[in-house]
């Protein structure tokens, strides 16, 4: 029988400094507990337990604080995002029904000795599990320590049996102890002796075991007469942290395994709990429901509101009348169109009917009335659902809100939306689950409907009641104008954008191919010719045992399965060898192949263009990202990079025209901070970087070189995204203080720009947010946190934001007044690109120059700010030759 006994203030605490910062919707932190049970779950999974409990520390002094007052007194108080946690933690450990053991004057490593020794008694092993060192002396044949840690989110283990131990320290593991004795421990304050330290204590116990050895044969201790003295004027100190270093193992508990044996957890009060932690995704993993009749769930019966299937013409005519007197209906539609659910307030709770193409003989005739302007809707994901109609040759209008961009604009770093999640996020509800009508044979003659009905009409209700809670909050926050304005209008714009795609030369993107598979042949020979053996080059491994073990270059990372060979690694052994050089060169052309060349031609469509997704929920700072494929990453910085941009061109008798911004984020930093000089330099169209460097490395203007420019440019940006002089040291390749004199030049003489960095920062920790010019927010917890990391995170963000999230604002802004223009003037022309701060679109040779005119225009007078802002437009066949 086996029992695992958690160490539970070292796990959470694990927990909390190993995964980012997680709040509810109230601010409740809850990443310290999430990451707890998750680290539970695994290790439950890993060792299938007969028995299970936790240990907790108490606030009361224990008997080693009144034998030594010094113990643990330099320890800071628990961070308060960790210590709200605690009792959280505890409830949900009570929820499932894994006992928990606390007592006065006792730590909780002492009742973990406790509990293995009663364990042994009892014919049962041990499983320790905890992030610290001091239980390893409790390592025996029948009780084994998973020491755990969190790096990135990511948990390990490391197990410890008294073989691994003795592997490791080269004693037995009860030696710990005397070890602790002789070292001490900074952690936990116990002095061990003076002057003593972890190489020469790790020497001595290896080689005589124990304190008590050292001290009855003291005078014939192999050290040097130094390490003898020491030792000597120690003896008392070396006791005392013996004893303070013992995990006593007689704790008056009254404990036997069989109390802790797994029981099934309390589902109802565990769903409950989960769900006011908004932990959506362990209620799904742990399969817990939610009870019938429970008032909690009560939102949930708004997916029972009065329901039908319409058939007949009659009854959808009627409908459509109906609702557009409506002030909105809520509409849930499945990707492919095939089922459509209206959910409409005519009473409470509502009613809602579903449309089944197949079973409604004039379905498009309702399509057309339901997508027409004259019904005001309220949906999820709003842009999907326009590409679906456009691609039915329909023209959607009158959407008035979309639940998801409101969900994403409320917590724009929650990473995901879906109703499900988000049913659970505002009302602690779980709503059914959306596979149950996503199933292709949902509404299929062999599915029973039943089901997904059910789940639809629940879903579209559930479109509803976020509506009335969301809508509100937008205007409470003053996000309205940017929903408004900005993100629903540009649903529509977006839609079109991926339905018209771009062309791409099938011809040219082959012979790219060839071309690159030749250079990949060339450099793959060299590189076998330079090691003296072929090799899989793209083995980690196998290329760390060419480099660092048969060439005998130095080694410049490790990681736990062996030398790091990864780029950064690379580049720093440039020079040492001329492998390295030819290794970059034919991973550089392997990327182009594969990502690129390979990738790009798997998803051209049948029209020969590439029609790429924008999403429009999930930077936090509203910035638009594209996927299958990403073509907001096609790399330019190289030149046989830039060549895939000759790959897209314009189809016949058209040409792309590409305009993008000029320096919009210092203009935006300029006009934010009210910085003086900045503005006159914009103003009086002096080049900034230019500018810059002549204030930096005080010399005129025109006596600025090259490298004065490139590294006033880096200065600039790093500004921006409040770089450290460290990091701006290693951007231009200049020793950190070199680095931090040009920083604090530049803040001499753009001192507004160093009191906005002041300001803003200040401002967000009063605030706990920091918003755009057109009031789109991000919250930063972070700025609270008693993590240097996380706080040093959280003021980078704060800095950056506001410029980074209004050029975001501003190119959408941009790019509805282009589309609007284009329309308006009736022009042969569409949007078909967006990358970051440069607009392509797609027009008639005839009208290329007017199209150039039209998008400088509208892009440069988008926003009236302090600075102008600048825009350059190109026209030409192909998307190199556009970008100029």
């Amino acid at each position: 029988m086996k029992l695992m006994v958690i160490d539970g203030n070292s796990i959470i605490n694990r927990a909390f400094y190993g995964i980012r910062l997680l709040t509810t919707r109230d601010g409740t932190p809850t990443n310290a507990v999430y990451g707890f049970i998750n680290i539970l779950l695994k290790l439950l999974d890993e060792e299938r337990p007969d028995a299970l409990c936790c240990t907790f520390d108490m606030r009361a002094p224990t008997f080693r604080h009144l034998a030594y007052e010094g113990y643990k007194a330099q320890r800071k108080g628990m961070p308060d995002e960790l210590a709200a946690q605690l009792p959280i933690l505890k409830d949900v450990l009570d929820a499932m029904n894994i006992p928990r053991y606390q007592m006065e004057g006792w730590e909780a490593d002492d009742l973990i000795g406790t509990i293995s020794v009663k364990d042994t008694a009892a014919g049962w092993d041990t499983v320790i599990v905890t992030g610290d060192k001091d239980s390893l002396q409790l390592v025996t044949n029948t009780t084994r320590v998973k020491l755990v840690s969190t790096r990135m989110g990511q948990t390990t283990t490391k197990e410890m049996t008294p073989d691994s131990f003795r592997a490791d320290y080269g004693f037995d593991p009860i030696h710990i102890i005397d070890l602790k004795a002789l070292m001490g421990d900074a952690s936990d304050n116990i002095p061990g002796v003076k002057g003593i330290g972890e190489k020469t204590a790790m020497d001595l116990i290896q080689r005589y075991q124990s304190v008590s050895a050292i001290y009855d044969g003291l005078d014939e201790v192999e050290a040097k007469p130094a390490v003898r003295k020491k030792l000597e004027e120690g003896r008392e100190q070396a006791r005392l942290s013996y004893k303070l270093a013992t995990i006593r193992c007689d704790a008056p508990l009254d404990f036997s395994p069989e109390d802790a044996r797994r029981r099934e957890p309390n589902a109802p009060a565990l769903y409950e709990l989960f769900l006011k932690l908004e932990f959506a995704k362990l209620i799904e993993k742990l399969g817990l429901k939610a009870v019938q009749g429970d008032a909690s769930v009560s939102p949930a019966q708004v997916g029972s509101c009065e329901s039908e299937v319409v058939t007949k013409r009659e009854r959808m005519e009627e409908l459509l009348s109906l609702w557009r007197t409506r002030d909105h209906v809520s509409v849930l539609a499945l990707p492919d169109l095939n089922a459509i659910c209206v959910e409409w307030g005519e009473k409470n709770p509502g009613r809602a009917a579903l449309f089944i193409s197949g079973r409604l003989e004039c379905y498009n005739d309702f399509l057309r009335g339901l997508f027409a302007a004259d019904v005001k809707k309220v949906s999820h994901n709003v842009k999907d659902l326009i590409h679906a109609l456009l691609a039915e040759g329909l023209s959607p209008e009158g959407f008035v809100f979309d639940t998801a961009l409101a969900a994403y604009l409320l917590a724009p770093t929650d990473g995901s939306y879906d109703l499900e999640k988000l049913a659970v996020t505002y009302f602690n509800f779980e709503a059914p689950k959306a596979k149950l009508y996503l199933d292709p044979d949902a509404f299929g003659p062999l599915g029973d409907p039943v089901g997904p009905m059910g789940a639809m009409m629940s879903h579209a209700s559930l479109i509803d009641l976020l509506y009335s809670a969301l809508a509100p909050r937008l205007a409470e926050l003053g996000l309205e104008q940017v929903y408004e304005k900005v993100d629903l209008p540009l649903c529509r714009v977006l839609a079109e954008m991926e339905r018209a795609g771009m062309l791409v030369d099938r011809k040219a993107l082959a012979e790219f191919g060839v071309m690159l598979d030749a250079r990949i042949a060339r450099h793959e020979a060299r590189i076998y010719e330079l090691a003296g053996e072929r090799f899989n080059i793209n083995s980690t491994q196998q290329l760390g045992r060419i480099l660092f073990d048969k060439l005998g270059l130095p080694p410049v990372k490790k990681t736990k399965t062996g030398y790091s060979t990864n780029a950064e690694v690379l580049d720093k052994l440039r020079g040492a060898h001329e492998i390295i050089d030819v290794i970059l060169e034919y991973r550089q052309y392997a990327k182009l192949k594969s990502t690129y060349v390979d990738g790009l031609s798997k998803v051209i469509a049948p029209d020969g263009r590439i029609h790429t997704s924008f999403q429009n929920t999930v930077t936090a700072t509203g910035r638009l990202s594209s996927v299958e494929p990403n073509l907001q990453n096609i790399p330019v910085r190289t030149e046989l990079g830039a060549e895939l941009r000759k790959m897209f061109v314009s189809g016949p008798g058209m040409v792309l025209v590409d305009a993008d911004y000029s320096q919009i984020e210092l203009r935006l930093l300029a006009h934010i901070a009210g910085d003086a000089h900045m503005i006159d330099d914009f103003r009086s169209g002096r080049d900034i970087h230019t500018a810059t460097a002549a204030q930096v490395f005080g010399v005129p203007a025109e006596e600025v070189t090259h490298e004065m420019r490139r590294r006033a440019k880096a200065v600039n940006f790093g500004i921006v995204y409040g770089i450290s002089a460290f990091s701006l040291a290693q951007d231009i390749g200049v020793p950190t203080y070199e680095a931090k004199e040009y920083m604090e030049r530049y803040f001499e003489h753009y001192s507004g720009v160093r009191a906005y960095m002041t300001d803003v920062v200040e401002q967000a920790k009063k605030d706990g947010y920091v918003t755009t010019l057109l009031g789109r927010r991000r919250w930063l917890p972070e700025l609270k946190s008693s993590n240097f990391n996380l706080r040093s995170f959280g003021e980078r963000v704060a800095l950056n934001m506001p410029i980074q999230g209004t050029a975001a604002d501003i190119i959408k802004l941009a790019m509805l007044h282009v589309d609007r223009r284009l329309k308006r003037e009736g022009r042969r022309a569409r949007l078909v690109l967006q990358v970051h701060d440069e607009l392509i679109v797609e027009c008639t040779q005839e009208e290329a120059g007017q199209v150039q005119s039209l998008l400088t225009e509208e892009m440069e007078h988008v926003m009236d700010l302090a600075v102008p802002l600048t825009a350059e437009a190109h026209s030409g066949t192909s998307w190199a030759e556009a970008k100029g």
